[in-house]
């Protein structure tokens, strides 16, 4: 079994909603042959909770008004650490990028097929490194108050 076309168009423009509120490393894997829950998985991260609550908020907007979807369930707001959404196709991970690192979705979910995803969302891939290479040069650390 593979994602359903619905699925793939959830995941193709959650995925550039994330790219358009500058999210890191943006991936995205068809986990249907393997759970029975939902089709996809969509992980990105940001280096600050304040913008980890503007992605989720920009995804759940243009899922919304471009595709009429809502959300089953939402958590994880009150840190905004890691914010899930549940769309029963798909479900969205965005992260703060501590947490990306510490739990590691990718290796979990690396023996999935990944999905192809439109060139801005692609183009995010390594940018959380680039950001905490940036970030240590400056002699600033990334922390979960970055940005505010």
């Amino acid at each position: 079994m593979t994602a359903t076309d619905r699925s793939i168009e959830l995941i193709k423009a959650a995925s550039q909603a994330a790219a358009d509120k500058l999210a890191h490393d943006i991936i995205a894997y068809d986990v249907s042959d393997v759970l029975s829950i939902t089709d996809a998985f969509l992980l990105a991260s940001a280096p600050n909770d304040r913008q980890v609550k503007s992605i989720v908020d920009e995804i759940e907007e243009r899922l919304l008004k471009d595709l009429g979807a809502k959300p089953v369930r939402r958590e994880g707001d009150r840190d905004a650490r890691w914010v899930l959404l549940d769309y029963v196709d798909i479900v969205v991970h965005v992260q703060h990028s501590e947490e990306r690192v510490y739990y590691a979705l990718e290796r979990l979910w690396k023996d999935c097929p990944e999905i192809e995803l439109p060139a801005d969302a692609a183009a995010t891939r390594g940018k959380g490194e680039e950001h905490a290479r940036a970030q240590a040069a400056e002699g600033g650390e990334v922390t979960g108050d970055a940005g505010r």
